[in-house]
């Protein structure tokens, strides 16, 4: 009796092992195939084929000149996979592994405006009133755009607050580091921080805004801001290593990976420092910020409550016309924000129907590219929505149609940019753009870049081409 009860308990944990492995091998095999299934972001419909690129991890990071960067995917509710690539400081001969700490640039908004919703929760402010009414240490100036509406947390944390200050620089490590009160007063190394247009009248991403947010929390919870997001918001869940303490202390800085320019070469100082803490001041890895994601992501589907309460998330993760929620952007089919720092690039992308999401950072300033061509990756392989290849559709001119475009084009300060034909399609140089910009026609005005698909369109009055715009850029066209 007594061998048989062995020989069933050994068979069982044979089978147990045998599962574990088989399991492991499956993981394995898809995150091979993601490393080694990342597709370009741009594929253009050339005649009869299709143009885009296949790329292996390892072999885009060198070709971008990217030394490290850390990926952690959740799938199921769980994070499946999480892995470090590459180099966190090269003099340092570190490695990146998953508790490499990265500055999540404005990723820190979506994460800073949880304490300012949980202070709502707890009947602390009121999201609509006046945010001067929860200000002590410092009042923004009422001016003629605050007669009839005024700047509330939830226009703040919406970007409708009608606040200058789009982003801020950072400072560099031993520069003198200035007090909120200071930023907020234009004595840092940006202007100072003032409503510029009507409250509620538009959106316009302001960092500014959140750093108005930032005192609003310290003056309520009467400790420094970096302090009450440890306590409510990153001990809460679990995220020991993360912190918007700046600059960085020393004990962290074994952890830390160093940023790196569009050139490869080290950012001075290897990091720089942002007091703007709820704006951009979060350090973190992917495998911890991915914890926010996980528990919001959880009380959506859900709707229990959790660190926030269902009705706050949900609120949270409503949309104005913008696309934009309090903290998180806002898709129809997922949610989250981009980040960038000097030297470092990252994205948190969460879905709104599946407990899936990731979370990608890179230790340098050319990392968007690398960071989409892997978010396509994971949302192809496990069957995700809402990332999909930026498609182009080459349409042939003659070259006597491509004539009509060719001559100067007066950018105004930014100088005079040149048009010629080159192939079949435009080259422009000069002025505008630093390095010639190939372009492919799609339709009669319209011309995207052969490189990122950005588009370049042309105003045609009859048969003659008057100007060219692209982005906010509009070139007038030089009569010769």
């Amino acid at each position: 009796m007594r061998l048989l009860c062995f020989i069933i308990t050994l068979c069982f944990f044979v089978s147990c092992e045998g599962q574990k492995k088989s399991k492991n091998k499956a993981l394995e095999e898809r995150i091979s195939r993601i490393e080694n299934g990342l597709q370009s972001n741009l594929q253009i419909h050339y005649k009869d084929s299709i143009i885009r690129s296949i790329y292996n991890i390892e072999e885009r990071m060198q070709e971008l000149k990217i030394p490290g960067l850390s990926i952690a995917v959740l799938h199921n509710g769980a994070i499946e996979w999480a892995k470090g690539y590459g180099i966190a400081d090269s003099t340092e001969n570190r490695k990146v592994t998953t508790e490499t700490l990265f500055q999540a640039g404005s990723i820190s908004k979506p994460i800073a405006a949880t304490r300012a919703l949980q202070l709502a929760e707890n009947g602390l402010i009121d999201l609509d009133q006046n945010i001067n009414k929860y200000l002590s240490s410092w009042k923004l100036p009422d001016n003629e755009f605050t007669v009839n509406e005024k700047v509330t947390t939830r226009r703040l944390l919406n970007h409708t607050a009608g606040i200058n200050i789009g982003g801020f620089l950072g400072y560099k490590r031993g520069d003198a580091i200035p007090s909120t009160l200071e930023i907020l007063d234009g004595k840092g190394n940006t202007d100072s921080i003032r409503v510029f247009r009507k409250p509620g009248e538009a959106w316009s991403y302001s960092g500014g805004g959140y750093t108005i947010m930032q005192q609003m929390v310290s003056d309520i919870d009467q400790i420094k801001f970096s302090e009450t997001m440890r306590q409510n918001v990153l001990k809460t869940l679990g995220m020991k290593y993360s912190t918007y303490v700046n600059p960085l202390p020393e004990a962290f800085h074994s952890k830390a990976a160093t940023g790196y320019n569009f050139d490869g070469t080290q950012v001075d100082g290897k990091w720089w420092v942002f007091p703007e803490m709820a704006a951009a001041g979060l350090w973190t890895t992917p495998s911890e910020l991915i914890l926010w994601a996980k528990e919001i992501q959880h009380i959506l589907l859900t709707q229990n409550d959790g660190l926030l309460k269902a009705k706050t998330v949900n609120e949270m993760l409503t949309p104005n016309d913008d696309d934009q929620g309090l903290g998180p952007y806002v898709l129809d089919h997922i949610f989250g924000h981009g980040g960038a720092a000097e030297g470092f690039r990252a994205d948190l992308t969460i879905w709104k129907d599946t407990a899936n999401a990731a979370v990608i950072m890179v230790n340098s300033q050319n990392g968007n590219t690398i960071i989409r061509e892997i978010v396509m990756s994971i949302a192809e392989e496990y069957s995700l929505p809402g990332h999909t290849p930026r498609k182009r559709v080459f349409k042939k001119q003659s070259r006597q149609e491509l004539e009509r475009f060719i001559g100067k084009y007066d950018f105004g300060k930014e100088g005079q940019s040149e048009i010629k034909i080159k192939d079949d399609g435009l080259e422009l140089s000069g002025g505008l753009v630093s390095n010639p910009v190939f372009l492919w026609p799609e339709s009669d005005g319209k011309f995207f870049s052969r490189e990122t698909g950005l588009y370049f369109n042309f105003d045609i009055q009859e048969t003659d081409v008057v100007s060219i715009k692209v982005l906010s850029y509009e070139g007038k066209k030089l009569k010769k």
